[in-house]
């Protein structure tokens, strides 16, 4: 099962390297990392999917913690959440093709970011399941070059967000803990 955690993170030098490092050492696979500025640029989301059962959950959890920059861990698990993947993708696009590609590209609310003689590129953004059935429809053009952000997500509620953004707004970054 994909789990997506999100780990709101003093924004300074090596607290990336530092979060990734731990899960690596304990043998826990990232799937999908995004990481990115607050509205309190003394703060850094970083948002990733890591696979397992409820006690991996539990674990990275209690691991991501336990560490100094860490200011506060959520669980998307059993929350209502928004999410979105982006996409870049390179597709082959032969004569009579475009015409079908841009078709597509439209109903998948996507747009058409670069155009070459032998090319398009592609701009996609949604679900992880709307990117992957794009990627199926345009296999057959030809892929040739692809690149994703992996998942950002937020809660829908209002409560957790206040909560997050007072405690910003009032703790120094480098005293908060877990």
């Amino acid at each position: 099962m994909k789990h997506i955690l999100s780990a709101l993170v003093v924004n300074q030098p090596g607290v990336l390297a530092h979060i990734s490092g731990m899960l690596a050492s304990r043998a826990f696979n990232i799937e999908s990392l995004a990481v990115g500025e607050t509205e309190n640029p003394e703060f850094s989301r970083i948002t990733f999917v890591v696979s397992g059962g409820t006690r991996v959950l539990d674990q990275v959890r209690k691991q991501l913690e336990k560490i100094v920059t860490v200011a506060r861990v959520i669980d998307f698990s059993e929350q209502e959440f928004v999410e979105r993947d982006l996409m870049l993708i390179k597709v082959k696009a032969e004569t009579g093709q475009r015409s079908e590609i841009r078709e597509l590209v439209d109903i998948f609310r996507g747009s058409i970011v670069d155009v070459s003689a032998g090319h398009l590129m592609i701009e996609i953004s949604g679900q992880e399941k709307k990117i992957e059935a794009f990627i199926d429809l345009m296999r057959p053009f030809g892929i040739l070059e692809m690149v994703r952000t992996g998942r950002i997500a937020l809660l829908r509620s209002n409560e957790d967000n206040v909560n997050v953004g007072e405690r910003a707004a009032h703790e120094d970054p480098s005293t908060v803990t877990a």
